[in-house]
């Protein structure tokens, strides 16, 4: 005991520093949890898909159309205020909001919450992230832009 009050006199700056650092870490954790936004890693976002949690996919219809996590929902992220009435029935089910790298994912998982969903989270890193821990991705899936092309190489 009477080293650990020597090192603290003798390094008063040290500890006082550690301290400091200390308190700004809690703090910031309990205003982290305090403000409910939850991002969660792609490892749990996976163990939340399995216990029936729906994607909502941020990105725009191409991005999606590129490659996209497993039974996903493509709703652009400029169109979440409007098309948040058609997601009523999944206000009870945990929902996982992904865009390109984890960023805009934020803001939708602000306005969701607000609008009374219950458990909603955003990817941390987004695709890139989900990319990143090698976790699939489905591609060439049928999407609004590939029948609308289809379409058009039909009529022309």
């Amino acid at each position: 005991m009477d080293k650990i009050l020597e090192f603290t006199s003798n390094n008063m700056w040290l500890v006082l520093a550690l301290m400091i650092s200390f308190f700004v870490l809690v703090f910031s954790e309990l205003r982290r949890k305090a403000s409910g936004l939850v991002n969660v890693e792609s490892i749990d976002a996976v163990k939340l898909i399995n216990n029936d949690a729906i994607v909502i996919d941020l990105r725009s219809v191409d991005a999606f159309s590129k490659g996209h996590i497993v039974n996903a929902r493509n709703i652009p992220s400029d169109e979440l205020e409007a098309k948040m009435a058609n997601l009523d029935s999944i206000k009870s089910k945990p929902i996982i909001a992904v865009c390109d790298a984890g960023i805009t994912s934020t803001k939708a998982v602000t306005s969701l919450r607000a609008a009374g969903f219950e458990s909603v989270y955003g990817l941390k890193g987004g695709m890139a992230g989900w990319s990143q821990a090698g976790l699939p991705v489905v591609t060439g899936k049928k999407t609004k832009a590939k029948k609308a092309k289809k379409a058009k190489k039909k009529q022309g």
